[in-house]
């Protein structure tokens, strides 16, 4: 009698369900890899103690600004930024170093130098709308003074920029 011939292991389930399981893997470790070599974390800065100095010799500005009870209100309507003067002893026609800081992708920050239009105003345009969390920070244009705060775009009314803002 002669028996069945058994299958060769190539047609076999348990041979490759075991290659299968370290192929994953290698797979897995390598994709993390690439992912991981993309995009590099910039949420922990590598001179972060010289930018805490700087951060308290910068507290100054805010209580300058509060000296001089500068107040901006903020809008943002699609694609354009505005900035009007609320209160505060702003020299006329003085320009303003304009940031916006997104929390996590630094890819997304920029820094503008805007000036006023004929009533005062100071308008940004961007090519594509603003939305998200954003940090912004007024400066004036001989950096006497700061207005920062954190927004959520777009906004529904008008935000008001204070020296109580940091």
């Amino acid at each position: 009698m002669t028996q069945p011939l058994s299958k060769p292991w190539y047609r076999q389930f348990w041979p490759w369900f075991i290659i299968a399981l370290p192929t994953a893997a290698v797979v897995g470790s390598i994709t993390t890899a690439i992912i991981a070599s993309q995009d590099g974390v910039n949420l922990v800065a590598e001179d972060y103690y010289k930018q805490g100095k700087e951060i308290n010799q910068d507290l100054s500005k805010f209580d300058r600004s509060e000296a001089l009870n500068i107040r901006f209100g903020l809008e943002v309507d699609g694609n354009e930024l505005t900035l009007k003067p609320i209160s505060g002893d702003i020299p006329a026609g003085q320009a303003l170093y304009l940031s916006l800081f997104h929390p996590t992708l630094a890819g997304q920050d920029s820094e503008h130098m805007i000036t006023a239009d004929a009533s005062g105003t100071y308008r940004l345009h961007f090519d594509k709308p603003l939305v998200g969390k954003w940090h912004i920070r007024v400066d004036a244009f001989d950096h006497e003074w700061r207005l920062q705060e954190t927004v959520q775009l777009p906004t529904l009314a008008p935000v008001e920029l204070d020296p109580k803002g940091r």
